[in-house]
Formats: C-alpha cells, structure tokens, sequence
C-alpha cells in the first residue's frame, strides 16, 4: 500500500461510488460494444487506472452504478479489483436518464462517508491524497478555453456557489469542477432529500450538480476546495478528448510524464456540443 496505515485519522474515506451507467454515445464507435469505463488510455483503460488508484490509497470499499453493457463491468471487476469489495447497482432507466438519477440509485446502498467519481475522468493518482477527508470538492483553475459548470470559493476556501456556466460578468475567480467529491455521511443524507425532491419532480436528465448548486445556495451542503491545479487530469467524453488524454498518461502507471512542452499558442480548438471545449493536448479538461 502507498501510504502507511496510520497516516490519516480514522474517519478518512474508504469508500468510493462510482457512477458507470452512461451509454457513451460520443464516444462511439468505441462504446458500441463497451462501456466508457472500460476505454483504454494508452492501452490502459480508465477504469483500471482508477482502481490501481483507489487501491494504492487504501479503499476497500467500490460501488458502482451500472447501466450500459453492465456485464462487460462486473467480468472486468472480478478480476482486476484488488483488496477492494465492489458492489453494484443496477440503473434500469440508464437510455434515459442523467447522473442525477444515477446518484439517486445509490442512497440505500451507501450509509458512510465516501468519495463520488464520475467513470470517465482520468487523473493523476496522487491528486486523491487530499480528498481523503469528507465534504470535500475537486476543483480546477479556469482557461480559457474551458466552459461548463463553475464554482466561486470563500475567503476560507470553500465553496461559496456553483455557477452553471463560465460566463463572468461580476469578474469574479472562478474554478472548474472536476467531477470528484467527498461527502459526509450528515452531508450524505441531506442530499438524498434534495434528489428525492428532484427525482419525485420528474427531474431525472438533470446533473446531480444543479442539486448540490441548490444545497449550496441553502447553505446546506458545505464543501471545501482541493485544487487539482499541479497535476494531469482528463475528462474523456469524445474521440478527441481521447487522443488529448493519451498525451498526457503513460501506458504504465507511475511517475507522471512531462507536460511535453505543450502551451495553449500550439493547441487546436475543438468545440464540443454538451458541456465543455477542449483543447487538443491540453494539461486539463473537463465537461
């Protein structure tokens, strides 16, 4: 194991949920006959880069959210998980349905804290360290050339809103979301009220972030930043987010490789239609 047993206090996270349930549309023709998850990076696929994470930080603990080709998941997962227990849940209205109803199949499986990954990001392994502990947010300095869901801090560092867009008209310091929270248990059930809420409302294409973006508008949900500025982290929903990734992570799982010297003067723009642009090798990217 990475780190030594006694390193952090006992109420460190051990837990992680993972929603997987997505049918990966744009990234077809490579998820026709498999999940996003299981997308090799570099001939290593996301979702093994994960787990070789989770368990160099000690997790025991991995429950997925499945959908789409659930099977190919579980046949992955019996022999690739290490020292961690994993459970699933199955999403039946995954054609049909957003990340927020997928969190919402969760809440009678989990009753601890935990840490929520989405199954398409790919990251640098040590980033994890300082999300370790509960209501905690990853979070990423703005580019340019990023758009998508947005968070203003506190002077304490904390989440002070979520916004759903880059616009900026008070010229405030925004952050990108990368996908990766750590949640108490109190904080934990409190959001399962807010998606019974949503999910009753017939609001099942929504991303879970609009509920979290409400909680924390309520002051009921209080998240800490940890900044993910100093290492590489990708989301992967396209073919060119994927040659993007490839650039950035290493066929062996290790030491990171060098930033390749890449600068936003020699990168490509490519526009996506859902929640982000990216820049084609780019250090950072998300949706």
């Amino acid at each position: 194991m990475l780190f030594h047993k006694n390193f952090y206090p006992k109420k460190r996270i051990t837990t992680a949920l993972l929603l997987a349930a997505g049918t990966g549309s744009r990234l077809l023709p490579l998820t026709k006959k498999s999940p996003k998850c299981l997308t090799p990076v570099n001939k290593i696929s996301i979702l093994e880069r994960l787990v070789k994470s989770l368990n160099q930080h000690g997790f025991k603990r991995l429950v997925v959210v499945t959908g789409h080709l659930e099977n190919c998941i579980r046949n992955f997962l019996k022999t690739r998980a290490g020292n961690i227990k994993v459970e699933y849940v199955f999403s039946p209205l995954y054609k049909t349905t957003n990340n927020i109803y997928s969190l919402w199949m969760a809440r009678k499986i989990i009753n601890e804290p935990f840490m929520l990954i989405e199954s398409d990001l790919v990251f640098d392994p040590s980033l994890l360290t300082k999300m370790l502990r509960p209501d905690r947010i990853a979070i990423a300095g703005m580019k340019p050339w990023l758009n998508g869901s947005t968070v203003t801090l506190n002077p304490s560092d904390n989440v002070d809103a979520f916004h759903s867009d880059t616009k900026n008209e008070l010229d405030e310091i925004r952050y990108k979301t990368v996908n990766i929270y750590s949640l108490s248990v109190s904080s934990w059930y409190r959001i399962i009220e807010k998606l019974n809420q949503y999910i009753l409302a017939g609001r099942v294409n929504d991303y879970y972030e609009a509920v979290f973006r409400q909680m924390v508008a309520e002051k009921s949900l209080s998240l800490q930043a940890v900044h993910f500025d100093n290492k590489p982290w990708y989301e992967i929903d396209t073919i060119e987010d994927l040659a993007s990734a490839e650039k950035l992570f290493p066929t062996k799982i290790g030491k990171p490789l060098p930033l390749y010297g890449l600068k936003p003067g020699n990168m490509e723009v490519t526009a996506m239609p859902a929640r982000k642009s990216v820049f084609k090798g780019s250090l950072y990217g998300r949706s």
